[in-house]
This record gives structure tokens, C-alpha cells and sequence, in this order.
């Protein structure tokens, strides 16, 4: 039999451990790029999930869904990514059209389709770093779609476990040049020594006029929201057990840590994004999962400002 799958699914790419949770947001992103109100539009998402094998079969319309918008997976927890992926588009586009950023990393990108739909200045640098099969699964599905980035795309196949900074800056990063830095869904995976790590790293190769945005969980026990309707939802109807990939050890401070290094930071919960555009997930008192979930946005100031600033809500 003639294997048909693009490369990178399997074990090592997109359907093996964290890399499936890439195609979840992707199917997200397809359910909320066909909603009237739609948030944030990703054409490409529905094929990166029809491409898999193992996602194939998963709604990519909220009227494929069991339960549509009431459904805990496809309803409440896709609005969140869709609501997440509006926040952060924005918080990109601000940082190089008005913030005078020229490179943009992306840090674990996973199936992130933003060089080929948002609407970059023609001088922009976006460097995508992940595993070399999630990127080998992007290239193939957006190849087949005959995609073109619309700025220079730069692909870093890293492990952000290993040296990913000299990957990147073998790829042609330049730390004096203003980078925005995201980290979508990220942190949550990586021990808290890894989280210190990288957001050190990021610090070092920040030159002034550079921002960053994360997401972290702040839950001192993950334990606590295992029966919550996102988490149960997700393990029956998809095989995704996220607590069982979700690092348990105490978070550290990364935002207290930035501003000791001279970044200005705010922390905000997603449902300030939620009362701010109008839609998206609100507070559940049954056991919610995103409660402790927060957004986090840094700006390092560039020369023209002697004081930090703190950084506004970036939409």
C-alpha cells in the first residue's frame, strides 16, 4: 500500500504527543475562520487538519460539530483559540507596523499560518522555529496549496529543549535588530527550568524596541480541573489527555523576571479580550479550565524612551 500521508505526521511530527494538540488549535482556527462573527480568518487551517490521518474526521464547521456552539470542545474551548489567535495577530502586527520590530520569531510554531495571511511589511524577517516534522507537515500541506508567505519566511527546525538560539541565529536572526517574540501556547509544556531558559534567551537577543507575548497557566494544581467540561471533552472525543502533557511543576515568574531586566509587562486574563471584542469564552464557576490561564505582553523600550512604559492591551 502506497502511504499517501504528508510527512510529518506520525510519531515524530504533527499526531505524536504535543505536536497533536497543533492540529486541535488548527481545527479551532478553521471552526472560527467560518463563523459569522468570526474573530480571526486562517484558511489554511482546515487543511493542515484534513492533511492528518488522525484529525481527519474532526469538525472544521461549528455545524460538524456534536453539540455546536454548546459543546464545551468546539464551542466554548475553540472560541478561546480563536479569540487567542485575534489577540496575538494583532499584538504582531502592532509590533512591526508601529513598533518598529523588523524580525519575527516564532517560537514553537506548530501549524501558526500567520507569514502566509497576515499583511506584513515587505521588510519583515519571520523565523518559525519547531520540530523538523511539524515544519516538514506545514511545507508539505501548504505546498500542495501552491501557499507563498507574504514577507521572508526563514523555517528552524530546533528543539526548544536544545540550543534552538544558535539554530536561529544560524538561520540569519540578528539580535540587534527589534524582534517580535511570541509564545502561543508554549510555555505550558515546558518544565519550569526550560520556561526560565528560553525566556532568558529571548532577553539576550532582544535589541531595544523589541516585544514579546506568552501564555501561561498559573493553577498551583493542575489536578484540580481534570473533570472540568474542556479538559473530559477533549480526552473522550479526541484521545487528548492535555493534563498528561501539560508540565505540572511550579511556573515561574517570567513576567517579574522581565521587568527586572528593564522590560515593561502586564498580565491579563482572556476574558478582558472577551469583554473588549465582544465574543469570546466568558467565566464558567463549573470547575473552568481557562481560570487560571493569562496572556502576558512585553516591550523592552527602544533608546527613544528613558523610562519603562507599561504596555498597553495590543488590539
Amino acid at each position: 500500500m502506497v502511504d499517501t500521508a504528508p510527512r510529518g505526521t506520525g510519531a515524530n511530527g504533527v499526531e505524536g504527543g504535543v505536536g497533536l494538540t497543533a492540529l486541535l488549535v488548527a481545527a479551532a482556527r478553521a471552526i472560527e475562520t467560518h463563523r459569522p462573527d468570526s474573530l480571526a480568518q486562517d484558511v489554511y487551517a482546515e487543511h493542515f487538519v484534513r492533511s492528518a490521518p488522525a484529525s481527519a474526521h474532526w469538525p472544521v464547521h461549528l455545524d460538524q460539530a456534536p453539540d455546536g456552539d454548546a459543546s464545551p470542545l468546539w464551542g466554548r474551548f475553540a472560541r478561546y483559540f480563536g479569540l487567542r489567535t485575534r489577540v496575538l495577530d494583532d499584538f504582531l502586527l502592532r509590533s512591526v507596523r508601529s513598533g518598529g520590530a523588523r524580525q519575527v520569531v516564532l517560537l514553537g510554531a506548530g501549524l501558526d499560518a500567520r507569514a502566509f495571511r497576515l499583511d506584513w511589511p515587505p521588510d519583515c524577517v519571520i523565523f518559525e522555529i519547531d520540530r523538523d516534522g511539524v515544519l516538514a507537515f506545514k511545507h508539505e500541506v501548504l505546498g500542495a496549496l501552491s501557499a507563498a508567505p507574504r514577507a521572508t519566511r526563514v523555517p528552524v527546525a530546533a528543539d526548544l529543549r536544545t540550543d534552538w538560539a544558535g539554530a536561529l541565529r544560524a538561520a540569519g536572526f540578528d539580535p540587534a535588530v527589534p524582534t517580535a517574540w511570541l509564545a502561543e501556547g508554549l510555555l505550558f509544556y515546558l518544565p519550569g527550568a526550560a520556561e526560565t531558559d528560553l525566556i532568558g534567551t529571548v532577553d539576550r537577543l532582544s535589541a531595544a524596541g523589541s516585544a514579546l507575548a506568552y501564555e501561561v497557566k498559573l493553577e498551583k494544581d493542575l489536578m484540580e480541573y481534570r473533570a472540568s467540561p474542556l479538559y473530559t471533552s477533549t480526552r473522550e472525543q479526541l484521545g487528548i489527555d492535555l493534563l498528561s502533557l501539560f508540565s505540572r511543576e511550579q511556573r515561574p515568574d517570567s513576567a517579574a523576571r522581565l521587568a527586572s531586566s528593564g522590560w515593561s509587562a502586564s498580565v491579563h486574563t482572556p476574558f478582558e479580550f472577551t469583554h473588549r471584542h465582544g465574543r469570546g469564552p466568558l467565566p464558567d464557576n463549573r470547575n473552568d479550565a481557562l481560570a487560571g490561564n493569562r496572556w502576558v505582553f512585553a516591550s523592552r523600550p527602544g533608546p527613544e524612551r528613558q523610562r519603562p512604559r507599561r504596555p498597553g492591551p495590543w488590539c
